[in-house]
């Protein structure tokens, strides 16, 4: 079972997945504003979520994660080097995560942030902003490093398989889905260069900042939850 889910104001594509037998389920890059919906879409499907994924701390949005987490029996998950200490889970590259008979992979995909994964389900791979339809993300803000994010998209997640779906977190052209063949032949910022190139490329970019950034960031490290001491849940 799979949805995409949309959010107008930041362009942010959540999605939930879930293995049709157990009825267990994940949301990945979930949106706060969204956060009833989620839920009535979760019982409206009986599903039981039992993950709630972060590809990276967001900069123009606050996370759901954490009001869901009070609201079911979710853990929230996230990479290991993202600083979200309040994070259930803290993954590394190479951990599984299993939701009824259905299992998602975790690849290491540093760069836009350092802390940044993707996760790769069935032949379908959520890349966050790591791998945009056509593009990718920044690095000028939050640890980015754009020779990493090179290295994350062309050693990491161009060495799977051609007909390997692409689904960011992201879209602003009204984009839904690539695959890893459409973005070796058409990504407007890696195929073609070399990796000094890219990180060039990057650097002279000169994008406007987030507009959320300071609002989204420090409530994103907290799991999106209103300021106050941190719960340390990782494990």
């Amino acid at each position: 079972m799979f949805r995409q889910l949309f959010d107008e104001q930041s362009s942010t594509l959540t999605y939930l997945l879930a293995d049709a037998q157990s009825g267990d389920a994940v949301l990945i890059d979930t949106v706060a504003e969204h956060s009833a919906m989620y839920l009535g879409l979760l019982r409206e499907l009986d599903l039981n979520l039992v993950y709630l994924l972060e590809t990276h701390a967001h900069a123009d949005h606050v996370t759901g994660a954490g009001v869901l987490r009070e609201h079911t029996n979710a853990r929230t998950a996230t990479g290991h080097r993202t600083g979200v200490m309040c994070a259930d889970v803290l993954l590394a590259d190479g951990d599984t995560l299993v939701f009824g008979d259905e299992v998602l992979r975790v690849i290491a995909t540093p760069g836009h942030t350092p802390g940044c994964v993707s996760y790769r389900w069935r032949n379908c791979l959520f890349t966050g902003d790591a791998l945009l339809i056509g593009g990718c993300g920044r690095t000028d803000f939050q640890g980015g490093d754009a020779g990493a994010l090179y290295d994350s998209i062309t050693q990491r997640l161009f060495t799977l398989p051609d007909e390997t779906l692409v689904y960011p977190a992201h879209d602003y052209k009204g984009m839904r889905v690539s695959s890893i063949a459409q973005e070796k032949l058409t990504n407007a910022r890696v195929p073609g260069r070399s990796r000094q190139a890219f990180i060039d490329l990057m650097q002279s970019l000169d994008l406007p900042r987030p507009r959320l950034i300071d609002q989204a960031v420090p409530a994103n490290l907290r799991c999106g939850l209103p300021a106050g001491p941190l719960d340390i849940h990782a494990s």
